[in-house]
């Protein structure tokens, strides 16, 4: 049987021994010219990633406002019905002239994040408590599920009666669009978790709030996560609509007022520039959000290289 080359005058034992010094050392530069190989792609992938994910939006607007203008072009439509994009345009740059645009789109994020945010903090427990009873399902499931899908406009005029034109009557109307989202959403997570891993957790002696800590909602983050983004959709379009209807200069601008100003004035430029802003604020936030967050959440659980 042939000998390794250099060892051959080694007894076995000092041939093994020389072998094990050098297999790591041999080990280490093959890895070293893989990642080598490996290295230029994976860099060329992200990159193209990255760019991909910068572009797309650009382009797609680039389409919007090309097919909008040869809209224009053939004059389907009179300009007061169909403004063109050089119409909207100058109505945003008069909102801006007159400081209403700006400070509208700052009242309306901070609204719907304060929104948000209380909504998170109602919807989590009652999440987690219909979803590990299933009592409490039983009896406030149906609930919670007319609650989701009644429009959020409807809750308007309640609100109104209730707070007057105030921001607790947005508040509300916020917080009865998102909380049941965000509560089913986590409701449908923790239905998804496999019995073995709670089980396992109560083995380990996982009671009370560090089983919910550390096993229910970890386990349960993907569907938390959609409802999180459901929960966040439904708020935003909820403040549309409360801005929309409880319109009062105590509660300053607002872009669903703006919207309403528009409508008041048949400012159809305004009307338009107004929907682009909400839209705008609408994709802006998922993609600097919740897309990373979805993103890294299925990289982490080996659904996305």
């Amino acid at each position: 049987m042939p000998s390794d080359t250099g060892t051959s005058g080694l007894n076995p034992s000092d041939q093994a021994a020389a072998r094990a010094s050098v297999a790591p050392t041999d080990l280490k530069r093959l890895e070293s010219g893989l990642d080598a190989l490996e290295t230029p792609r994976t860099e060329q992938r992200k990159f193209s990633a990255f760019l991909f994910t910068l572009l797309s939006p650009i382009i797609a607007i680039v389409a919007i406002l090309l097919i909008w203008q040869v809209v224009i072009w053939l004059q389907w439509q009179p300009s007061y019905i169909i403004p063109s994009p050089s119409d909207v345009w100058t109505a945003l740059g008069k909102q801006v002239e007159a400081e209403i645009l700006w400070q509208a789109t700052f009242n309306s994020i901070s609204r719907a994040i304060k929104g948000f945010i209380l909504a998170l903090i109602i919807a989590t427990p009652i999440g987690v408590a219909l979803g590990l009873n299933r009592t409490l399902r039983s009896i406030f499931g149906p609930i919670l599920t007319g609650l989701q899908q009644l429009p959020s406009v409807a809750w308007v005029p309640a609100a109104i009666i209730w707070f007057g034109l105030s921001d607790a009557t947005i508040y509300t109307v916020v917080l009865l669009g998102a909380v049941p989202s965000i509560a089913n959403g986590l409701i449908s997570g923790i239905d998804q978790i496999p019995s073995i891993i709670l089980r396992a957790g109560q083995v380990l002696g996982a009671r009370g709030l560090d089983r919910v800590r550390h096993i229910v909602l970890p386990a349960a983050w993907p569907g938390y996560l959609a409802g999180l983004e459901q929960g966040w959709a439904f708020a935003w379009r909820s403040l549309m609509a409360a801005e929309l209807i409880a319109v009062s200069p105590a509660l300053g601008p607002g872009l669903g007022q703006m919207l309403d100003n528009g409508r008041s004035l048949g400012d159809m430029a305004l009307i338009i520039g107004s929907i682009f802003m909400i839209l705008a604020v609408g994709v802006l936030v998922e993609r600097i959000v919740f897309a990373p967050l979805r993103r890294r959440t299925l990289m982490n659980r080996g659904l996305l290289r």
